[in-house]
């Protein structure tokens, strides 16, 4: 929740995907609630929660000041009022804590904490219909959501288990009888007396809850779970039409890099979610450059390494919205493993982060693998997955949400140290040695980060860090006011980045599945004779000097947003130049900007100068 006391705090908001700003005059000018507050407050819900402040105006340079609300209780009254109106919101989620008034300089403001729904409150929606008035946070932006993102929410809402649903027409053809027969045994190596090993086929299915009795229908067959896990991939297809696994090695440390080992979905196997785990964890795991331990004499190769990239690849599979529309991606590079899976997490990521408390999409699917001794369902698989990495001293591990171009969870774990030193060296050349080696040990680590993960923030920072919350926002105060940082958003939704931000994301794929790269991607074209002929001179030599090339790209990019790709284009120079030797200084000082400056990473990102058209 954001606090503000002074006329200084009111000058550093900005609204952002968790502050919204509203003057709440009314026709009067004695006061009353904004209509698209509801909106807000709805899209807040539905988000991660936020904070909307009553009684500030937004000047011409995006900037709020204080106007003060004059009748604080009639605004109050409706506010209240509405909350406990079916008919106007479907859930009153807020109590009298989260809502105080503020006295800054004689004038009141209204400051509202709408902190995030629960699952089984969202979708939080407006005038008694979910299909038309729900609504979710996009940068500072409400948006109102489509009938599929409305019933995905619903059905979140409703099921606490998303595979124990019981296939009508679905039977143990449908099975792909080799991937049951490797799974029973490794049931039976592990607890070889369990009465379970004795009883037949479609008991055993039902005892692991693969197969479901519905005891008021006198009816059975396959649940979603067992299909899921045990299937054959046309049936699976059957039931989940957007089903996709896969699996991708990279031999370099980029997006650009071309994978030199793939498992999907082409035909050649089963294409179940037990077979996919055998084979990718098997992938994963080798060649794997840690050092073994030794427990007694015995040397012992399950390292707690091993153990996180289990628990990783288990948590990627028993967590995925299976009807999702990205796909099940799993990344091996020789710097980081990345895990996807499609849909947000269904608990709050600091609770997650704690452990203790699990709300498992798939249950079923979980107990199976927890079965065989794989996988935790006590909400401890986070907290040992930190633990395996932070045993080898790596980057503590990345754990985001996105819900563009569709729901997804992401995990990145980074085999770097805190400080590489290929970054060190990078940073030194793009601030200049000295003034990098100035800086403190908390201020490079920041840097760092940053150069690494492309963006940064308080939350993120706080988990790699051992400093007092306030310490860590003087030095991103400190490292902003001095131009080593950028940074865009207020409150807890501030982001900070370098001026030579990449542009590349690990994980990001558009919605057919395949991958993205934003730093080249397509984007070639769109280019007029008009550009080309103001790039000519540079194009047509390699011995242009420095200060005309800069001349010529500020030129360009102000008649045109351009990406790194077309900026390459039309200079012809390689990737290297143009970033580090033109647009890397362009930007530090301030003569380039980022035409999404808030989204390092946006598919359609490019660079601007100020008079761009």
């Amino acid at each position: 929740m954001i606090e503000i006391s002074c006329l200084d705090d009111i000058a550093a908001l900005r609204e952002s995907f968790d502050v919204e700003c509203k003057l709440a005059e009314g026709r009067d000018g004695q006061g009353r609630l904004p209509k698209d507050a509801w909106k807000t407050y709805s899209a807040f819900a539905n988000t991660y929660g936020g904070d909307i402040f009553l009684g500030l105006k937004e000047n011409n340079n995006y900037h709020f000041e204080l106007k003060g609300v004059i009748n604080t209780q009639k605004v109050l009254d409706e506010l209240w009022t509405n909350l406990q109106n079916t008919q106007k919101v479907s859930a009153n989620i807020l109590h009298q804590q989260h809502v105080n008034i503020i006295t800054i300089d004689g004038k009141d403001i209204i400051h509202i904490h709408v902190p995030q729904a629960s699952r089984k409150q969202k979708p939080l929606y407006l005038n008694n219909n979910p299909l038309t008035g729900t609504y979710k946070r996009f940068n500072s932006a409400d948006i109102c959501q489509g009938e599929r993102d409305v019933r995905a929410m619903l059905a979140e809402q409703i099921e606490d288990s998303r595979d124990a649903e019981i296939l009508k027409g679905y039977g143990l053809d449908d099975l792909a009888m080799d991937s049951f027969n490797v799974y029973r045994q490794m049931y039976s190596n592990r607890q070889p007396d369990h009465p379970w090993n004795e009883v037949g086929t479609q008991d055993f299915l039902y005892n692991i809850g693969a197969w479901g009795k519905d005891r008021h229908l006198s009816s059975e067959g396959l649940t979603r779970a067992g299909l899921l896990m045990f299937g054959k991939l046309r049936a699976i297809k059957d039931a989940y039409p957007n089903y996709m696994l896969d699996y991708q090695e990279r031999e370099e440390p980029s997006t650009n890099a071309r994978w030199v080992d793939r498992l999907t979905l082409d035909g050649m196997w089963s294409g179940n979610v037990f077979d996919f785990y055998l084979q990718v964890i098997r992938k994963l795991t080798a060649d794997l450059k840690v050092p073994f331990h030794l427990e007694g004499d015995q040397r012992q190769d399950d390292t707690p390494v091993h153990k996180a990239l289990r628990e990783a690849l288990v948590n990627t599979l028993v967590h995925a919205d299976f009807s999702g529309r990205a796909s099940i991606l799993i990344v091996k590079r020789p710097d980081m493993f990345g895990f996807r899976n499609p849909g947000l997490m269904r608990v709050p990521h600091d609770i997650a982060m704690n452990g203790g408390e699990s709300d498992c999409r798939n249950r079923l699917l979980q107990d199976m693998f927890r079965f065989i001794g794989l996988g935790e369902n006590a909400g401890s698989g986070l907290p040992k997955i930190y633990s395996g990495w932070s045993s080898q001293h790596w980057r503590s591990p990345v754990l985001q949400e996105k819900q563009i171009p569709s729901d997804q969870t992401l995990l990145e774990l980074h085999m770097m140290s805190l400080f590489p030193d290929e970054v060190i060296v990078e940073l030194r050349h793009f601030f200049g040695e000295a003034t990098f080696d100035a800086l403190n040990e908390n201020e490079r680590l920041v840097l760092v980060t940053a150069q690494i993960e492309k963006t940064v923030n308080h939350r993120r920072m706080m988990e790699i860090m051992t400093i007092h919350p306030s310490d860590l926002s003087s030095i991103f105060s400190k490292l902003t006011e001095k131009g080593n940082l950028h940074h865009e958003g207020s409150g807890k939704g501030t982001i900070y980045f370098l001026a030579d931000a990449r542009l590349d994301d690990l994980m990001v794929e558009s919605e057919e599945g395949a991958k993205s790269s934003e730093g080249l991607g397509d984007s070639s074209g769109g280019l007029s004779e008009q550009l080309y002929s103001l790039a000519s001179r540079i194009s047509s030599t390699k011995r242009a000097k420095k200060e005309e090339v800069e001349a010529v790209i500020l030129e360009l990019c102000t008649i045109q947003a351009l990406s790194l790709g077309q900026l390459m284009k039309l200079l012809n120079r390689s990737e290297g130049v143009v970033r580090k030797d033109y647009l890397s200084p362009l930007m530090r000082d301030k003569k380039l900007k980022y035409k999404f400056p808030t989204k390092p990473q946006h598919p359609e990102q490019a660079y601007i100068t100020e008079s761009s058209s």
